[in-house]
């Protein structure tokens, strides 16, 4: 029995899956945040313990922590020692149409992990980088070591209510009960605590520091250069307090508002907030903001406020007009009325009438996905695959992995949160098309490593990636399938047709049609070695013929002429290599290495049937992956490949079975982070995946069977509301 129609009590939905946590679990602490703005926090409701929640097993690197304070607008560049450019790492590569320059890595990789052979390729590879904004954490200032200790803290017992954004902390500290309430606005950058301790009067405190920003793999804070930025109590006034941080180009400010404060600059580095002598209770909230426009981005316009209405810009000189009216208490108000808004709106599904025992599970795994990638994927930018809880690929986003962070939120219905970051592209079309022009194609070609500036970074792997060049087409088809308007069609039809641009002049033609490359590396990322003569890779195919169409289509919508060039290589696209009777990753030596992503699947599961795929081919690639595969080397979102390829294949068991498989990277702890390695410890393209299978299995795609929930067993009730069915 399955049904699409049955009210759901979201609120019991959402709730029956809080995070709770009575212990200190160093892989997994939770996180409040808006899409614009997240702050990690340990079981005392602050960032008191960062040491007990590590991030890095590469021990060359400086250690770092899972409790982040990070925003969209947040970045920083450590001052050059010289003019680096990408001309230093670029090399010239044969190709069908004669030499092409890349931007390569002259320096060396060695297990995955760069050897710093080269300074400039290094720079470049880190800046600009995500700044970690402070941490804000308990202290006992009058005694000899006032950092909060794990033994401080007695009988801990902390909730994340998803529900209202509101995570609860109690314990006892110093022999007193504590409770302590945290939350961050859904409009503002803007956190608010409210802490209830007789504690308080016996000397408890919180400090705000501030690090430097880091080059580093997975650290966002440099905290042993304190002589390379500066903190200092801009205004003071009472009930408002406003601190200005400056580092090298970039600078912003930091508003504490709240009665009953005392506020005192007690470090280089460090602002001490106590309450007044005999009060218990510490009400305040501190709000982050850009203070120099252009240096490190505005707050944009993305997040969870984007769920029912525009989200308004933030000026820079919001502090200056911070009251004590919007004290910690206000925010937690808030943030209780703008995530039942979100929870609401968009769609729902509801596993909880299915015997079978995975169901809780994976509606466990869905929930907290929702939740995850709202306030970590959702904002103006793209995300960086940790989104904003800690770095990783020093500090950079990544555009290949785009669509899994984001692609849901269209088929969740939940479109305002996945149109700021695809407005992006828009601004830094310029460098893709002189990248495109360089190379001697038309259009636009999207870089892969990147900061908000669009500079792409070096590297043997990323400048050769092509499968991150039609997400922007299929990100924007997937926004008008959900919210289809004139409007949306005009505003992204220029990154739609320069992509698709690029897309048909790349494809060279053969005597057996269409090919693409030599030079390229393929979503599988293990052919790197022989990037100088890979070509044709099964899922690049598929998807450069699909997104072509789709580019035609748009101009159709828009009543303009087609493009006969787009139109000719979509229709003449080389089918894919097939070896016994399975689709090949390439169609060149070694053809398959069964490594990494089975990205061949892509081709039939994350796209519809296009017509360069047989499906019973397809079926056979699935079996074989399936029974053979080095599971150790896949990552999070490919367990989502398999169960979006067998849903379409109309096997519903090895979906729920490939979304549940037992492997290393697709584990989802407690707070609901997807963990790949301890240098790796969170992956959101994992959750977002987990979520554009669970829609395109109980919604259904274009062409697909009628029946309601066609990707899950027959046996399964699978109750779902609001859901857009996918192409």
């Amino acid at each position: 029995m399955r049904s699409q129609h049955t009210a759901i009590d979201r609120q019991s939905l959402v709730r029956r899956h809080n995070v709770h946590q009575q212990s200190l679990d160093p892989r997994s602490p939770v996180s409040v945040g808006n899409g614009e703005f997240c702050f990690t926090l340990d079981l005392t409701g602050m960032q008191s313990m960062p040491g007990r929640y590590p991030v890095g097993a590469r021990s060359e690197l400086p250690p770092g922590t899972l409790l982040g304070t990070q925003s969209q607008w947040g970045w920083h560049a450590v001052p050059a020692d010289g003019e680096y450019s990408l001309a230093g790492s670029t090399v010239t590569y044969d190709s069908p149409r004669g030499p092409v320059p890349y931007v390569d890595m002259v320096g060396d990789i060695v297990d995955g992990r760069e050897t710093d052979t080269s300074r400039a390729e290094t720079w470049l590879r880190a800046n600009p980088h995500r700044l970690d904004l402070g941490r804000i954490g308990f202290s006992l200032p009058d005694r000899d070591n006032p950092d909060i200790q794990a033994a401080d803290i007695v009988d801990p017992r902390q909730i994340l209510d998803l529900w209202t954004g509101i995570a609860t902390s109690t314990f006892a500290l110093s022999g007193h009960p504590a409770h302590v309430t945290t939350a961050c606005h859904p409009e503002q950058d803007q956190l608010g605590f409210r802490i209830e301790s007789a504690a308080l009067d016996q000397g408890l405190a919180v400090t705000l520091a501030f690090p430097y920003g880091s080059e580093a793999w997975h650290n966002a804070a440099d905290w042993d250069q304190p002589a390379a930025h500066s903190t200092r109590v801009a205004e003071a006034e009472p009930q408002r307090w406003v601190i200005q941080r400056d580092l090298d180009g970039s600078g912003y400010q930091v508003a504490i508002t709240g009665t009953g404060l005392v506020v005192e600059q007690t470090g280089r580095h460090e602002v001490l907030i106590r309450a007044e002598p005999g009060q218990e209770v510490l009400d305040f909230a501190v709000h982050f903001v850009s203070a120099r426009q252009g240096d490190c981005l505005p707050r944009g316009t993305g997040g969870i406020s984007g769920i029912g209405k525009p989200a308004t810009p933030e000026p820079a000189a919001a502090p200056a007009a911070a009251t004590a009216a919007e004290a910690g208490t206000a925010v937690i108000d808030a943030s209780r009325q703008g995530w039942a808004a979100f929870w609401k709106s968009g769609a729902a599904v509801d596993l909880s009438g299915t015997a079978d025992p995975r169901a809780l599970e994976l509606e466990r795994r869905t929930v907290l996905s929702q939740y995850l990638t709202a306030i970590n994927c959702s904002g103006s930018l793209p995300p960086q695959e940790t989104g904003l809880v800690c770095n990783s690929w020093r500090g950079r986003f990544h555009l290949e992995m785009h669509w899994w962070h984001a692609a849901h939120f269209a088929t969740w219905n939940r479109t305002a949160l996945l149109l700021p970051a695809l407005r992006w592209y828009a601004t830094v079309m310029d460098s893709g098309r002189q990248t495109a022009k360089d190379q001697g194609f038309d259009g636009v070609r999207w870089p892969k490593q990147v900061g908000p500036d669009g500079r792409e970074s070096p590297s043997p792997i990323g400048t050769f990636l092509i499968w991150q060049q039609p997400h922007p087409i299929h990100l924007a088809e997937l926004a008008y399938r959900a919210e289809p308007s004139h409007e949306l069609l005009a505003e992204f039809a220029e990154v739609v047709f320069a992509t698709a641009d690029f897309m048909a002049s790349f494809a060279h033609p053969t005597a057996r049609g269409f090919e693409l490359g030599p030079p390229l590396v393929p979503a599988q990322e293990s052919y790197e070695s022989v990037r100088g003569t890979a070509s044709n890779p099964t899922f690049e195919l598929a998807y450069w013929q699909w997104a072509l169409r789709l580019a035609s289509a748009w101009r159709e919508r828009l009543g303009l002429p087609p493009r006969e060039d787009w139109e000719a290589v979509a229709a003449g696209m080389v089918p894919p290599k097939v070896m016994d009777g399975t689709y090949a990753a390439i169609d060149v030596e070694p053809f398959t290495i069964r490594t990494d992503h089975p990205s061949m699947l892509c081709a039939l599961g994350v796209l519809p049937q296009a017509g360069l795929v047989n499906p019973a081919i397809m079926r056979a690639t699935l079996r074989e992956v399936l029974a053979d595969w080095d599971w150790d080397s896949t990552w999070g979102w490919d367990y989502p490949v398999l169960a979006m390829t067998a849903a379409r294949l109309d096997d519903p068991e090895a979906a729920v079975d490939a979304l549940l498989l037992d492997a290393g990277k697709n584990l989802i702890l407690p707070n609901g982070h997807n963990r790949q390695t301890d240098s790796l410890p969170l992956y959101l393209p994992g959750n977002g995946g987990l979520l554009a299978a669970v829609a395109l299995m109980a919604a259904g795609w274009d062409d697909g069977p009628e029946r309601s929930a066609p990707g899950f067993p027959a046996d399964w009730n699978v109750a779902w509301e609001g859901l857009v069915r996918s192409p």
